[in-house]
């Protein structure tokens, strides 16, 4: 069983947003991730949905707020950002948020649920392992996944293959 993470007021909202940017992406034709970073006191910095459906599977939108933070915050700055995201970062993602030196990350939905979906719906596995952040990135803060989001975040999973 999946131990949830209880989100404050601010997170949710925050995973909110990463939620409906997971939509949009659905909406454009591609994958449903959605994800933004914030500042120590929850502004919004930066934010972007995935954008793999033309070829480039780098396009995740944690491998692109690395990218941003990279060149726009200071080391300080990355430190004390979070990351909010629709869902648990990928092995690259997760490598990409830890070279870059960022902050905490919370997620909606992790990488366990994710794996447990697509084999319930008798998807093949990726190329890449799908493993948590932390056995990847060890010293990042994490916190996830939240309840409240599961249902909404497997039904656009669902959506994404025709189920």
């Amino acid at each position: 069983m999946t131990a949830f993470y209880s989100p404050t007021e601010t997170e949710s909202a925050l995973l909110r947003r990463c939620v409906d940017l997971a939509a949009e992406a659905l909406d454009d034709g591609d994958e449903p991730f959605g994800s933004l970073i914030a500042d120590a006191e929850g502004t919004v910095l930066f934010e972007d949905r995935n954008r793999v459906k033309d070829g480039d599977a780098t396009r995740h939108p944690e491998f692109e707020i690395a990218r941003w933070a990279a060149e726009n915050l200071t080391p300080e700055q990355r430190a004390t950002a979070v990351t909010f995201t629709s869902g648990e970062h990928c092995p690259m993602c997760s490598a990409a948020h830890a070279w870059v030196g960022l902050g905490r990350i919370v997620y909606a939905t992790g990488t366990v649920q994710l794996v447990g979906w697509l084999a319930e719906w008798g998807v093949p596995s990726g190329p890449v392992s799908p493993l948590p952040i932390n056995a990847v990135a060890p010293g990042i803060e994490v916190a996830g996944p939240v309840a409240e989001f599961a249902d909404e975040v497997k039904a656009l999973h669902a959506r994404m293959r025709g189920l």
